[in-house]
């Protein structure tokens, strides 16, 4: 196989799959007899990056691995399309989606405290559907309450490959009602610009009091 049919194969792969595919997932393209391995997959994704330089389309890595989506500079346009329009989710829900992605491990009360009002159980419910939150262990305090952390699904979603990659506060500021990224495939990040830190939420960026070491979480 040459240099140029893996790339292809790697291409169709990333379009077609919808999702990030891992380094494991895109090597299981290809026969043992083929011999490629990771140096020739990842010649191949710097290949197709070169290519797709300018383009409507980019190449990103996410927490998942690679997928192709869509470039900033097309999502406006590609808005007005009902598949590539985002949704849209309140400031409360944002607001609580930032705590915890900055201040986790963290309890529904640490929240609460944060954002100086009652954490809506229909929010907890919406992450937890989008599995954008999991509970990751519990408080050794009275009551052991659960202790919330984000997810991969989370990352892949907002154009993240770590959480390192969570932008500063002092970067933006969420509107009322922000609209939140794209698709997954369809957006770089620039979901997290557009709304997920809160105007009146710098708390949420000071360094917090070292957490408790969790227990795992019993499911």
């Amino acid at each position: 196989m040459t240099g140029a049919d893996t790339r292809n194969l790697v291409e169709a792969a990333l379009l077609g799959a919808g999702r990030p595919l891992s380094m494991a997932q895109l090597l299981a393209l290809f026969d043992p007899l083929e011999e490629i391995g990771e140096d020739d997959v990842r010649r191949a994704l710097g290949e197709l990056e070169r290519e797709y330089d300018g383009r409507g389309i980019r190449l990103a890595e996410v927490a998942g691995g690679w997928r192709v989506q869509t470039g900033s500079a097309a999502a406006k346009r590609l808005a007005r399309l009902e598949k590539f329009r985002p949704p849209k989710f309140s400031r409360a829900l944002l607001e609580s989606l930032a705590a915890i992605a900055y201040r986790q491990p963290i309890t529904r009360a640490e929240i609460e405290e944060l954002r100086g009002v009652r954490l809506s159980g229909h929010i907890v419910r919406t992450l937890m559907e989008r599995n954008w939150i999991e509970v990751v262990g519990h408080r050794e305090t009275p009551g052991r309450p659960a202790l919330y952390g984000t997810t991969r699904d989370f990352m892949d979603y907002f154009g993240l490959k770590r959480l390192d990659d969570l932008p500063s506060s002092g970067e933006f500021a969420s509107p009322d009602d922000a609209p939140a990224a794209g698709p997954p495939g369809g957006g770089d990040g620039d979901g997290l610009a557009a709304g997920i830190i809160p105007e009146r939420g710098i708390g949420l960026f000071d360094a917090p009091p070292a957490p408790d070491a969790p227990d795992p979480a019993s499911g």
